[in-house]
């Protein structure tokens, strides 16, 4: 892509996004979804030659990661893919399920009967835990979770979510490799959605409270098995060189 074509896709006066802000989305989604593994090397030159842009747009772009806790630069050292922070993953954990608590109750006292789109949407998820796609299934957990906000009346509330959660998405991308993890997501998800069906709001958010607070279980073991991945300090740990883990419990 030329710079011309960046800023063409992206946003500066005229509307149009930055370069700085189309690689900064485009190096968000990677690391998020750990297809650039914590502890990665980010070099400014390649990124820069991949976009065909100086390296100015790179630095602003890394800088604004940096602000969100997803780079950590390290000066005469380099730039990484940020360790997760260990210790800042239950309170993400407490505010994300306090509001999605909130949505399926309002999604349960102003939607009941309308939670055919969420059906849709567990469906699609079904499909994509059958053929094992991690990723997408991840994609459509979101949907599901954004579709509870839009029918409770409060689509602010997840794109709010959304800015809360991002180093716990690098974290429950780690589970989806657990035997039997995809399954108990769907059965989690029906309780919520039959609970909005109901009308019962009560139930609906005990539901969804009980789906997300399953990961403070997971918390401990995954971080242990993926220990390369983790700062477990202040958030100042520097990266480890080691092979990637695989993150694999025996649940079901």
């Amino acid at each position: 892509m030329t710079a011309g074509g960046i800023m063409a896709a992206g946003s500066g006066s005229s509307g149009r996004r930055t370069a700085a802000a189309v690689i900064r989305d485009a190096l968000r989604a990677e690391i998020v979804s750990l297809a650039i593994p914590p502890g990665t090397p980010i070099v400014e030159k390649d990124i820069a030659e991949a976009h065909a842009v100086s390296r100015t747009p790179v630095r602003e772009a890394l800088l604004k990661l940096a602000d969100e806790g997803l780079v950590s630069i390290f000066p005469q050292s380099g730039t990484f893919a940020a360790l997760i922070p260990f210790r800042a993953l239950p309170e993400a954990l407490v505010i994300r399920r306090s509001l999605e608590e909130t949505c399926a109750r309002l999604a349960a006292q102003h939607g009941a009967g309308r939670a055919d789109g969420l059906a849709r949407i567990m469906d699609e998820l079904a499909a994509r835990a059958d053929r094992g796609e991690r990723e997408l299934f991840h994609q459509s957990d979101d949907a599901f979770h954004a579709g509870i906000a839009e029918l409770a009346g409060y689509p602010g509330i997840w794109r709010f979510t959304q800015q809360v959660k991002l180093q716990m998405d690098r974290f429950r991308r780690l589970t989806l490799p657990q035997q039997g993890r995809m399954e108990r997501v769907l059965r989690e998800h029906g309780a919520v959605v039959e609970a909005i069906r109901r009308g019962d709001a009560d139930a609906a958010a005990h539901a969804m409270g009980e789906h997300l607070g399953k990961l403070f279980d997971d918390l401990d073991a995954v971080a242990a098995l993926n220990s390369p991945y983790f700062d477990m300090g202040d958030g100042s740990e520097r990266p480890r060189r080691a092979a990637p883990p695989v993150a694999r419990l025996e649940t079901t």
